[in-house]
């Protein structure tokens, strides 16, 4: 069932929101050549908890998982998509790099969900572009997040926006409710109808996170049963933010 939330608890996510995006700043500060994944990590976790809060994720199980996910923050290098474990699958950050830091508080019992792809070092050309494009098509998405509109609005308007570039969306994972867990219904695609699926309310709370690979959208599951890559090696890019269904249009608590 779709959760509508109280103004009061609304205030919540705004202050988990705002520490969420504190601790992806400090972690995007850290990501430079030579450091590891389980570094950042260990950053994020330490932040999180510097501002009175608690991971979301660590020891987080989603009912398809073989094992509660052992890290606070998920890393996506280069061709994973998203949900690379930190400190199982340590890795040393190299220049030319991309990584998707994607993490989650909980702030007074209150989960706000997000992410981003940073460089690392310099990047080429084609990585600065899927960058600025999945950060776009992320904006584009969040415009359509106001009361009367559907779900399938914001995938609509996501995937009319990435197409013309000719890059694959993941289309085997969306978007999500969030609030009282880490994923609530509706599921929010990155692709969809116009006026189809679940209609927004004032009060609904809304990860939008468009995960956009440079090549095809196919994507392979590792055996960690969290991992997620790229089908044919290429590169792939997520955002996200948490966002509030307010009674005048959306509202991002994760943004910087």
């Amino acid at each position: 069932m779709i959760s509508i939330k109280t103004p009061e608890e609304i205030e919540l996510l705004r202050t988990s929101g705002k520490h969420l995006a504190e601790v992806l700043d400090e972690v995007e500060q850290a990501v430079k050549p030579g450091v590891t994944t389980n570094e950042l990590d260990e950053i994020a976790e330490a932040a999180i908890r510097r501002l009175g809060d608690t991971p979301a994720f660590l020891d987080y199980r989603p009912q398809s998982a073989p094992m509660p996910f052992p890290a606070s923050l998920c890393v996506a290098v280069n061709d994973t998509v998203v949900h690379g474990i930190p400190n199982v699958h340590n890795y040393t950050l190299k220049e030319g790099d991309i990584i998707g830091i994607d993490t989650g508080v909980i702030h007074e019992g209150m989960i706000t969900d997000s992410g981003r792809t940073v460089p690392v070092g310099k990047i080429d050309e084609a990585a600065k572009k899927l960058l600025n494009i999945t950060r776009e098509s992320l904006m584009v998405g969040i415009k359509q997040a106001k009361p009367g509109n559907r779900v399938g609005d914001i995938g609509y308007a996501i995937e009319q926006f990435v197409r013309p570039h000719g890059y694959g969306i993941v289309d085997v994972l969306c978007g999500h409710g969030v609030g009282y867990r880490v994923h609530e219904e509706p599921n929010v695609p990155n692709f969809g109808r116009k006026g189809s699926g679940p209609e927004l309310k004032p009060g609904m709370v809304i990860a939008i996170e468009p995960m956009i690979n440079e090549g095809s959208k196919d994507v392979i599951f590792e055996p960690d049963g969290y991992t997620v890559r790229t089908k044919d090696g290429k590169r792939s890019a997520h955002f996200e933010h948490t966002v509030v269904i307010g009674e005048d249009g959306p509202e991002i608590v994760t943004k910087r």
